[in-house]
């Protein structure tokens, strides 16, 4: 008696079963464009075969193509960059309350240079040399606002670079762009330490210090804090902080209204991620 007689192996699971359904289903169905391919896994989604997150990014990884690097550079007006001519003590304030680790270098309106911030760290021990901008600039990437992110991501991987600068069509510098605001295209926006769950927007760190995204609702603030904030012209304590500093923070910049102090405790180059919130307490 051979195996498939005696049963031992022949049965199989209902997982099992659904799965190789769903595959001759998909076989079957043979998808002819990208509208077909995302209604079979989303398909697949529905029966649990791909989690909702996987989902998610095979769908921006086939929306990737379509997008250029116009859609998610940083403007040149909004670039944090250092003169060719900064010396060292100019340069670290720069880096400390940025918290970036790359810097295009300018000339005038050229960028001639990338600066790396880890570079800096030779000049901080007591028999250091001379600081010297020529001893740390690195080579610059340029690419144009038209070429598309796929193609993109392939260049930063197998260069390794992790930052280009952006020029327009007379061959002017339009902005920069980074390999994270490339994945953040995939992944969605990634995390770090500062990151609170997505329905925590307030939460308390010690007596009187809060940490609250900054897409948390002006009247869910004033709700939490018994405050009275004006969401007029805001809706978000985001805006809120960015219309009394008056322009697109920095990561370490705050600002003190009514009885709160707000520190930008997360943001990027377009916009604020998180605040760290203290309660001014008068003596």
């Amino acid at each position: 008696m051979n195996h498939s007689e005696s049963g031992d192996i022949d049965k199989t699971t209902p997982h099992t079963t659904s799965w190789l359904e769903w595959l001759g289903d998909f076989l079957a169905r043979e998808p002819k464009n990208r509208e077909q391919l995302l209604t079979v896994l989303r398909d697949a989604a529905e029966r649990d075969i791909l989690s909702k997150d996987v989902l998610g990014m095979i769908e921006r990884v086939l929306q990737v193509s379509d997008h250029q690097v116009r859609d998610v550079m940083v403007p040149r007006a909004q670039m944090i960059g250092i003169d060719k001519s900064a010396t060292l003590a100019t340069i670290l304030p720069t880096v400390i309350e940025s918290g970036h680790s790359r810097f295009p270098i300018m000339q005038e309106q050229t960028v001639i240079g990338i600066l790396l911030a880890k570079d800096l760290l030779a000049y901080s021990v007591a028999d250091a040399p001379p600081f010297r901008m020529e001893d740390v600039l690195r080579a610059t990437v340029f690419v144009p606002q038209s070429k598309r992110l796929d193609i993109l991501l392939r260049e930063f991987r197998v260069n390794r670079n992790h930052l280009a600068v952006v020029i327009d069509e007379y061959g002017q510098v339009a902005g920069l762009v980074t390999i994270e605001d490339v994945l953040e295209e995939i992944v969605g926006e990634i995390a770090d330490e500062y990151d609170i769950a997505e329905e925590d927007a307030i939460r308390e760190r010690e007596k009187n210090v809060y940490i609250v995204k900054a897409k948390t609702p002006i009247v869910d603030f004033n709700a939490r804090f018994n405050t009275n904030f004006s969401d007029t012209e805001f809706d978000t304590m985001g805006g809120l902080v960015l219309q009394a500093l008056g322009h697109l923070p920095h990561r370490g910049e705050s600002v003190q209204i009514n009885d709160y102090q707000f520190k930008v405790s997360q943001s990027d180059s377009r916009r604020v991620h998180l605040l760290e919130v203290r309660r001014v307490v008068e003596e």
